[in-house]
């Protein structure tokens, strides 16, 4: 059964910084597009960005990039989403999806990310 579970989230003052985790299990991350979006309460879901599984350039929103990063271990079979200088703007709840040719595969059960004093 493929699944991505994600982990990180929490309360952090602005300024501040969290790291989330994206783990796999069931297929190897390696071989798909991972993407990260985000969805505050009465909001649309929002793109956030895209590890790319050919090791491509890694692809931002405009209203993270500078900020945050995303990466890969392949041994962990995980993608980590480093948030930085994180503001109260940021606060949703952030879900990681698995591409491959395009079509969604699976997207995990997302994880609580608040900015705020």
């Amino acid at each position: 059964q493929v699944q991505l579970v994600e982990s990180g989230g929490g309360l952090v003052q602005p300024g501040g910084s969290l790291r989330l985790s994206c783990g796999a299990s069931g297929f190897s991350i390696s071989n798909y597009d991972i993407k990260w979006y985000r969805q505050a309460p009465g909001k649309e879901r929002e793109y956030v960005a895209t590890m790319t599984s050919d090791n491509g350039n890694n692809v931002y929103a405009d209203a993270v990039t500078g900020r945050f990063t995303i990466s890969r271990d392949n041994v962990k079979n995980t993608v980590y989403l480093q948030m930085n200088s994180l503001k109260p703007d940021d606060t949703a709840v952030y879900y990681c999806h698995a591409y491959q040719y395009g079509s969604l595969v699976v997207r995990g059960q997302g994880t609580q990310v608040t900015v705020s004093s």
